[in-house]
């Protein structure tokens, strides 16, 4: 059993998105995500397979920002924007992760399309500090 530290899960769950999301290495990501890997998600199907399949399915262009990324125990919560996946607005998500043994375990997501500066009635952008083109 591997003990990490939040500091370490935090960047585990960063390289984690970096490897699937951005550079879709598939091989690489198995060591990231356990098999079992529980997904709380209703848009992806269970399983490390079922998000791996989803992302297989997604436009290459598909891109990973973080934003912030905030760590307690085994939990990591990573808020970040999802873009360039065929939608006419990014996803801005917080996700939260439970690592076990250093792997990613378990997964739930809240997304929201991102706001323009006609839709946001704060007058500030969701994510970063400009609103998208």
């Amino acid at each position: 059993m591997t003990k990490t530290t939040p500091e370490q899960n935090k960047a585990i769950v960063l390289e984690a998105f970096e490897t699937l999301f951005n550079k879709r290495d598939y091989a690489a990501a198995e060591r990231y995500w356990s098999d079992p890997y529980i997904q709380h998600s209703a848009h992806i199907a269970p399983s490390r397979a079922g998000l791996f399949d989803l992302i297989r399915s997604l436009p290459k262009t598909l891109r990973y920002e973080n934003q912030l990324i905030v760590a307690e125990g085994d939990y990591v919560i990573a808020h970040g924007r999802f873009s360039n996946f065929g939608r006419p607005a990014a996803w801005i998500a917080a996700d939260v992760v439970r690592l076990k043994d250093g792997k990613l375990a378990e997964h739930w997501d809240v997304l929201q399309d991102e706001a323009t500066r006609a839709e946001s009635v704060s007058g500030l952008p969701m994510f970063g500090n400009r609103f998208p083109a």
